[in-house]
């Protein structure tokens, strides 16, 4: 029987349980059998990470490694936790609170990036693991020297990683995204054609954002768009004069 999820959260720290030990020595550690599950996912996605594949992939049964992982839903959070504990805090390059809310929203841009599951994995228990609590003790820190109650600067980073996490969904990989300039150039005046009179104001407004992204919809000019307004709401709750851009 695995440990309980938070014991397995906190595997490495000295207080924690050890798991028993009777029996021989097991083939593969907790630790691996995460290293194993990420990069299975990094390569094929969440779909593919299945008890039953991973176990295969380790060379142990399934029931061996439900010793190490207790379930897949326990698996996920486990390897959410662990690429945030990998992922590093460097240290704060401003003293201006905008400028390093900033930051914490790229670097989230670039932990979706590497690791595009994460994005599929909404168990709140990742808040109990280690490698969460140390990123979400620095990303609190980016507020140092605002007015922020320990309640709204909880709320704060909240709304800086929701938007965030909802602009690395858009820019997860499509397909079809390379293509998408040589499709704009080709059908938008069949397109128009298809459009006569109809919806004025979304072809006026559509045209011109197409001509100045050369595409129908550009998720980094969305993202940046939308992370200074994150930060011009935040301005209007903490004060200050907002600087000039």
């Amino acid at each position: 029987m695995a440990r309980d999820l938070i014991d397995l959260l906190w595997r490495d720290h000295p207080g924690a349980p050890s798991g028993g030990s009777r029996g021989p020595r097991a083939k593969v550690t907790t630790s691996q059998a995460v290293d194993a599950a990420i990069t299975l996912a990094d390569a094929e996605g969440p779909d593919a990470v299945t008890v039953r594949r991973l176990a295969g992939d380790l060379g142990v049964s399934a029931m061996a490694l439900y010793t190490h992982v207790g379930s897949r839903d326990d698996l996920l959070v486990l390897m959410a936790d662990t690429v945030r504990a990998r992922s590093g805090r460097p240290p704060y390059v401003s003293d201006d609170w905008r400028d390093r809310v900033r930051q914490v929203a790229d670097e989230e841009t670039a932990l979706h990036a590497a690791h595009w599951w994460l994005l599929d994995v909404t168990d709140q228990r990742t808040s109990f693991g280690p490698g969460t609590i140390a990123t979400y003790d620095r990303q609190l820190h980016a507020f140092d020297g605002t007015p922020l109650t320990d309640v709204d600067r909880d709320a704060a980073l909240t709304f800086v990683l929701d938007f965030a996490r909802a602009a690395a969904r858009a820019r997860r990989p499509d397909p079809h995204a390379a293509d998408m300039a040589e499709v704009w150039a080709s059908w938008q005046r069949r397109l128009a054609g298809y459009l006569g009179d109809e919806h004025p104001l979304a072809q006026r407004v559509g045209a011109a954002a197409g001509a100045a992204m050369n595409t129908p919809y550009s998720p980094d000019a969305a993202r940046a768009f939308g992370l200074e307004r994150v930060l011009d709401a935040l301005q209007s709750l903490i004060g200050g004069v907002t600087p000039p851009r």
